[in-house]
């Protein structure tokens, strides 16, 4: 893992590099995980090497049994009646994030909000209360968190 510069700026409080990074130096354990960089508050590189498909993102922010992420945010141009309000709504987060940062928020938001309660998608170790079945098995695929990259990347606006 690397870290550029000697601190950053991330939701409102100064990190050093290395309080952000500890413990994402280890070899990536189970599942078979991809490994990644974190460049200060971003993984600015594809975890499978290539864009995901924002169609197929959407199918999985709003999939129960995927991301699910409605449970806590809201998007504005997406016509259900139940969004979540405990998270920020996404409704033009393309516009306010890059790629990188939003693949990162993704992946693992505890490494920039430990008190967060949205879950690490693409982490599988140091994670409490998981029942055995999904023990050691990501929330969402590399591929599966590219998707969602790809359609967080294309709200730019908020409809009017």
């Amino acid at each position: 893992m690397r870290c550029l510069g000697k601190g950053m700026r991330l939701l409102g409080r100064s990190y050093w590099c290395v309080a952000i990074l500890a413990g994402l130096t280890a070899p990536l354990e189970g599942a078979d995980l991809l490994p990644y960089d974190i460049v200060e508050d971003s993984i600015p590189n594809s975890l499978t090497g290539a864009a995901g498909d924002a169609a197929a993102g959407r199918a999985a922010f709003i999939d129960r049994d995927r991301g699910h992420c409605l449970l806590c945010h809201s998007v504005s141009s997406i016509e259900d009646p139940f969004h979540g309000t405990i998270g920020p709504d996404l409704s033009a987060i393309g516009s306010s994030l890059t790629a990188g940062q939003l693949r990162f928020r993704v992946v693992d938001q505890t490494r920039l909000s430990a008190d967060t309660v949205m879950p690490a998608y693409y982490r599988v170790k140091g994670l409490r209360q998981v029942d055995p079945p999904f023990q050691g098995k990501p929330i969402l695929t590399a591929q599966e968190v590219e998707d969602v990259v790809a359609y967080l990347a294309s709200l730019k606006e908020a409809p009017e």
